[in-house]
Parts: structure tokens; sequence; C-alpha cells
């Protein structure tokens, strides 16, 4: 590491009680962008960062995306920020997205802390949006500080995609970044998202792919209204029986697909990138323990991670209009709405997977014989995602995680999604780096959501030694 930036970086540590008190003051603000009445949070979010880029010299626009109808009311959609720092044409330009929306987050819901206070605890950083995404996004204010307090120029321009609408679809954005596929776009070099997270604790690791995805809803009907099952069981076909029962021949019990054809669609694994998993650090029994599960369906590494990774999975996500609250509720409910999805992986196409899916679907069905009202039909899709490891920005995150972290990181896939990855590489024609700072324990969407202490400081020395890098390109 040159010794000027061993320099920077000692600063950064030393600086650590301002940057975590600018995440308490981001994680204070309760952005959750699917609750209407949290709408007004929400858009004071995106100003919040705004006043914070304007203060490191970023123009900032505010894009409006109109209004949406959530729980029957119409609601603002928030705003996208969209910055530009630097327009030396000399200079390539680096374009970075993330996201200041949260997920919802109650004490209730089991919390150890309140949510929407950020709490220190062994060298933990307890709170909703610490790692999913507001702390991965006050990085890049940090390091672009760390740069301007130390007088080094940055190397490439960079401007800024900031949304509060990733958690609840990304309504708007799409269409916004198409309009601007001439206008703020033009002219972008390389994309950066750092919103993923390291495969283990430990080991730092670069992305390269992520699935897709395929929703389905599964409608059963039969009778007009709620009965009560004493006076009504066992003399009427009831919706749910017929849909737990078409729900459950889906899958097996080691959680594989049941629908035919359903694997024939993956890409050949060629023996180089089967290869790769082999060299892969992954801790087997770290990951079930930090699942809290007994067993695994398998507890072969490579075998996991290809499943995690590289093949479709099928998950299960509720029944709408069934009983779920505490205490007994005795009724045969008269419409039940089951909830899956497929993640996808290349070669697949959401199209395709779709058809065999509803076909399958009515296939079941009509085995079942049911006279009830049988409706299935697929909900929002997103494609899978692949990059070149070898591209020069892929390289340029490479170098920048050795430098911080002292070992190559891992190249790794995420069983995820982030279609507006795919979205971003078509519009600017470039590729997009998925950098992760956050480890894989840090709970994002679930109860206890912290960001480790040092992931977090070693986040802004990475994100700075980054663009330092592209330099270089």
């Amino acid at each position: 590491m040159p010794a000027d930036l061993k320099n920077v970086f000692s600063q950064i540590d030393a600086d650590y009680e301002n940057l975590k008190a600018l995440l308490k003051e981001a994680v204070a603000i309760q952005s959750v962008s699917g609750d209407p009445s949290k709408r007004d949070e929400t858009i004071r979010m995106v100003h919040w960062m705004k006043k914070h880029l304007e203060e490191i010299g970023v123009t900032c626009n505010l894009a409006d995306l109109g209004t949406q109808q959530l729980e029957g009311k119409t609601v603002q959609l928030p705003p996208v920020l969209l910055g530009t720092l630097g327009t030396d044409k000399t200079k390539k330009t680096l374009l970075v997205y993330g996201h200041l929306d949260v997920q919802p987050a109650a004490k209730s819901d089991g919390w150890d802390t309140e949510p929407f206070e950020l709490v220190e605890k062994d060298g933990k950083l307890f709170g909703r949006g610490s790692s999913d995404d507001k702390g991965p996004v006050l990085c890049w204010l940090h390091a672009i500080r760390a740069a301007q307090k130390n007088n080094i120029e940055l190397p490439v321009n960079i401007k800024f995609c900031f949304e509060a609408m990733e958690e609840s679809g990304s309504v708007g954005l799409e269409q916004l970044l198409i309009r601007e596929k001439d206008g703020f776009l033009a002219g972008t070099d390389f994309v950066c998202i750092s919103d993923s997270y390291w495969l283990g604790t430990k080991k730092p690791c670069l992305t390269y792919g992520l699935r897709g995805i395929c929703s389905f809803f599964v409608e059963v009907t039969g009778i007009k209204q709620d009965l009560h099952s004493g006076v009504f069981g066992g003399v009427v076909h009831e919706p749910l029986q017929d849909l737990i029962y078409v729900m459950s021949q889906l899958t097996t019990v080691d959680n594989r697909i049941k629908i035919p054809g359903i694997y024939s669609q993956v890409a050949t694994l060629s023996a180089t990138e089967e290869k790769t998993y082999d060299e892969i650090e992954f801790d087997v029994a770290e990951f079930r323990d930090s699942v809290g599960a007994k067993h695994l369906p398998t507890e072969d590494k490579k075998t996991l991670l290809l499943r995690r990774w590289r093949e479709p999975s099928l998950a299960f996500h509720g029944i709408e209009g069934a009983f779920y609250g505490p205490g007994e509720k005795t009724v045969i409910p008269s419409k039940v709405i089951g909830k899956f999805s497929i993640r996808i992986v290349p070669d697949m196409q959401p199209e395709d997977v779709n058809k065999i899916t509803i076909d399958y679907l009515n296939k079941v069905w009509a085995e079942r014989g049911s006279p009830n009202t049988f409706k299935p039909r697929p909900g929002h899709s997103a494609k899978p995602w692949v990059v070149d490891v070898n591209d020069a920005n892929f390289l340029a995150g490479a170098r920048a995680m050795k430098i911080v972290h002292g070992v190559e990181p891992d190249r790794i896939r995420e069983g995820c999604s982030i279609p507006i990855t795919l979205t971003f590489q078509e519009l600017t024609g470039k590729s997009v780096l998925l950098l992760p700072l956050g480890a894989a324990d840090d709970m994002a969407h679930s109860q206890n959501e912290k960001n480790n202490k040092w992931n977090y400081v070693e986040g802004v020395k990475t994100l700075l030694a980054y663009i330092l890098e592209l330099g270089n390109v």
C-alpha cells in the first residue's frame, strides 16, 4: 500500500465517531417505502442525502416520479437523486447506484433494540438500514470526503443515482433511466453498486452474477363467503385444502423443483467455472449455524454453492386469505391465494419459466379433480445477470479489495436478484461491478440488522481505493 494512502486510511480510522454519527442520523429517518404512513420520511431521506452530497461539491437534481396507488391511497413517489461530481472530459466517468429506503421494522418484531436507533454493541452497529443500504451509500460520501481532506484529486468524474423505492420494486426508476439514456447516463464508463454481501464474515469477495426471479400467484375459490368449519366442514370442497395440495407438488423434501424441464434450461457448467467453486473459501457449518438450521438439504460445499447461485430454486412466501393471527379462528376461507417465486439463472428466460410453471400447475390441478375455481398467474419477473470477471472495472475492484484487505477477493455469484443491475448495463453499454461491503450475517431485511464497525470503516477505504484504481484503467 502506498505510504500516502496508508496515512489516509489511518485518518479514516480516527474519524470513526463522525462516520458513526452520520449513519445514526440516516438510520433515524424511517424511510420505509412500502408504508404510506412513512412516505414523508422516505422523501425526507432523499433530501437529507442531497444536502450531504452538496456539501462535498456534488451538483444534485431531484427527478420527480409522480404518484402511485398504495393501500388505496394516492401517494407521492420519492424523487430519484441524480448527482454529478466533476465534468472533466479528459477523465472517465463512474456511475454509482444505491438506495435510501428500508424494509419495515418494529421492536415487537423481535428486535433486541429499537430498529431506528443506531446502537453499537460488541463492534456491531445495529439499526434498520445500517447495512441495507444506508451504510454502504454513506461509505461513498466518506470516501470522497477523505480524498478531499487530503487534497487527493479524483481520477474520474462521479455520477450518483440514489433512489428510495428499491425495497418496493423500484417503481418508476427504470422508466426514468430509459428517458435519461442520452442525458444523465450518457458518457458513463463504469457502473458500481454496493448493495450485496460477502459470502462469509471474514474474506472479501466480488460478485459477478445474480439470479433473476419469476413470481407466481395461485388463486383458489369455490364458496361465496367464509364458512363455519363445524357447520360446513366435510360437506364443501375447501379452497385452502386444494391450494395446499397444489403447492405441495412443486418441490421435494430436499428442495428440488418438480416442474418438468426447469433444470434443462440452465446453462452448462464449464470445467473452468466448476473449478472456481473448489477454490472459494466457505464454511458450511458456519453458514448452517448462522441461519439456525439443524440440517441443510446438502452440506457439500460445492453442491451447496451451485444450488445457491448456479441453479434455480423455488420458495414459498405465504397464503393470502388464510387466517394467520394468534389464537384460533375456525372458519373455512372462501378465497385463498398462494404466493411463491422461482429464482432463475442463465440461460433461463422468464417467459419460458412462466409457461412451463403455469402448465404444470394446471396439470396438477386437473389431477386434483376439484370442482373449485383455479387461477394461476405469473407476477413480476427479472432476468439473471452475469459479467466477465476479467473486465477492467471488475479488476479495478479486485485490486482495491487487495489493497485494503491484503488478500485476493473471492469471485462469487449471488442468489438474490437486483433487477436494476441489468438495466444499467443495457442502457450504458458498460459493465456493472457489484462491490459488496457487508458481511454475510448482517441480517438485511430481518430482525437485528447490523453493520460491523470494521466492515463500515473498511468499506470507506475500499471505495476510495476503487475510485483511485479506476484512474489506472
